[in-house]
This record gives C-alpha cells, structure tokens and sequence, in this order.
C-alpha cells in the first residue's frame, strides 16, 4: 500500500535537512525510514532525486512515496506479560534476556515474534522488523513497554514522547554511596568510536537528561528512582557509569566484576554472590504514563520487580550493612 503526500516548504522550514524534516512531518515513521525512501527516489524535491542532507529552501515542492511496509517475520507462541490491553494499545512488562525487535544476531525469539503471535494488529512503524513499536528497552532491562496497535495510537503516543507528556521511571541498583539524596545529570551522549556497540558521554551527541533519588542505601550499593528526560540508547547505563556509579549487574558499561575491587577485601565474596543472584543489569522500568491516544485521559501502570531483584534487595542489608 502507498500514499503519496507533497508537501511545499514555509519560511519557517527553510535550512532544514530534508530527511530530518520529514521526520517531523511524519513522526509515526523513524528518520532512517525516510533515509531509505530517500534513497531509492521515493522521495523528489522539486521533480527530482534529492539525498538525506539537501537543505530546505523556500517553496521547494517536496513528494513522499509513504510506502506501508510489508511483515516478514514469523509469529511465535512466545508468553508476554500483558499488562493492559485495548483496542489501541498493549502494555508489557518485558522480561530481562528478551530482545524487542529483531536484528544482527537476533532474528528471532524477540518481543516483536511474540506480539505478531499475540494479535493482527501493530502499528506500522515503516521499519519492517518494529510493528507497533514505539521506544525500546535494551535486552537485559526488565520492564514496562507500550506497544501501539494502529497508527493513529502510534503517532499520538510518538508527539507524546517529542512533547516529553510521557513519563518514565525506573529503578536500578548502582554502585557506590551517594552524599546528596537527588541529582540531575545533563550529559550529551554519543555512540563510542572505539566500541560501536557502546555509547559514551561526548560534547558532540545528541543531549540527554537523567534525574535521579536515593530510595535506600546499602553502604557500598544504592537503590536509586530514576526519571528519564530524554530517551538516548543506553542512557541510564551511560550516566550512571559517567559518575562512577555503573549498574550492578552491567557487564557493558564496568558494572559486574571490575567492582568488586571498590569493595574492602573482606567483603568481596559477598560482591561475587551478589552477582551471581544478578545476571544481567539490575535495571527496571517500574513506571509508566501517557495520555491514552483515544480518551485523552491520562493512564498510569506499574511493574513489581523481577524476583532477582527482589532477592538482592532483601539481601543487602546482610551482605554490606554490617
């Protein structure tokens, strides 16, 4: 199916980048779907070929072949823990080890096969391995997802996001002691030149805000609530690892092992056997708000904690607060 849109350009849009704006016009679609249509002439700037980068001018006549992208990808009885369900949306608590969407590495086993099994309707997105997809959490972070079901769902809750009207939190167990009891960490993030597969704190990435409270202290670990400002790939990992307080279970971002040499001698055995409760990042997103794309009316949910990290929790007390 195809949709064919032109669009002419204001004085307000003139010098900006052709597949960034399109991206604003239509943020039901990612701006690397564009880039793709883009690059196989699917969209003109005034009758012609055009590339990502060509900056907007004053009365450009721009014609997007919007193209509804066709799933293939196979369905899997996969169990999910729906949370909510509606005719415009799905709420789920994502276990930790599950991967949301396919890709390299990952083609199947992954949310989205479980979701394709579980209903007909998802949202295309314009990525054809991301029906309904709406924000992702990272394979080892447990926790709450909205997946949207059509593609009204989708772009409301997409504006919501850009708006920040969509509120999350989270919490996570980090290393070290806080002295004060909040924070804020404003740090630009960007994707590592060493390690692609890693993101680090660089004054050239894209700005990313993280609030942080101390909920309990265990002396060497720290419960912390966290509210995301801006949703960057890794960014919790990233700032918590930027101010010396990585996640405990976080083998990505120094949050396993190495730490265990911040411990004194005498309790690092206790550091490896809270490790070993805790095989992947101790992350969670308990949290979750929007405004319901249909009713307007503002929802709220809430995920209890794996069971891992309810042991750990009540294992701190005997394993450091001596």
């Amino acid at each position: 199916m195809e949709e064919k849109k032109t669009i002419i350009v204001t004085e307000s849009e003139v010098g900006f980048r052709l597949d960034q704006f399109l991206a604003g016009k239509f943020p039901e679609y990612s701006r690397s779907y564009f880039n793709r249509l883009i690059k196989n002439n699917d969209v003109l700037v005034n009758n012609q070929p055009s590339k990502s980068g060509y900056l907007l001018r004053l009365g450009d006549e721009i014609s997007v072949h919007l193209k509804r992208t066709q799933i293939d990808m196979e369905p899997e009885p996969i169990p999910i823990n729906i949370v909510y369900e509606d005719e415009d949306l799905l709420v789920i608590d994502k276990p930790a080890g599950m991967v949301v969407h396919p890709g390299k590495g990952n083609e199947s086993n992954t949310l989205v096969n479980a979701l394709l099994y579980h209903t007909n309707s998802l949202a295309d997105t314009g990525e054809a391995v991301r029906p309904g997809i709406v924000h992702r959490l990272d394979k080892d972070t447990s926790g709450l997802l909205v997946i949207a079901k059509n593609d009204r769902a989708q772009r409301h809750l997409r504006r919501q996001f850009d708006t920040k009207e969509i509120f999350r939190i989270y919490w996570a167990l980090v290393w070290g002691d806080f002295d004060e009891d909040t924070g804020v960490i404003r740090e630009p993030i960007a994707r590592s030149r060493k390690n692609p597969i890693k993101f680090v704190v660089d004054p050239r990435g894209r700005d990313a805000v993280t609030r942080f409270k101390v909920l309990q202290r265990f002396q060497y670990v720290t419960l912390l609530e966290i509210r995301l400002e801006t949703g960057r790939t890794h960014q919790i990992r990233v700032h918590m690892r930027h101010i010396n307080h990585p996640v405990v279970g976080d083998q990505l971002y120094n949050g396993r092992e190495t730490q265990l040499l911040n411990l004194p001698q005498n309790l690092r055995k206790r550091g490896e056997h809270l490790l070993k409760l805790l095989p992947h990042q101790t992350l969670h997103a308990r949290k979750l708000s929007f405004l319901h794309p249909r009713t307007g009316q503002r929802v709220d949910f809430e995920a209890d904690l794996p069971e891992n990290f309810k042991t750990a929790l009540q294992k701190l007390p005997d394993l450091f607060m001596l």
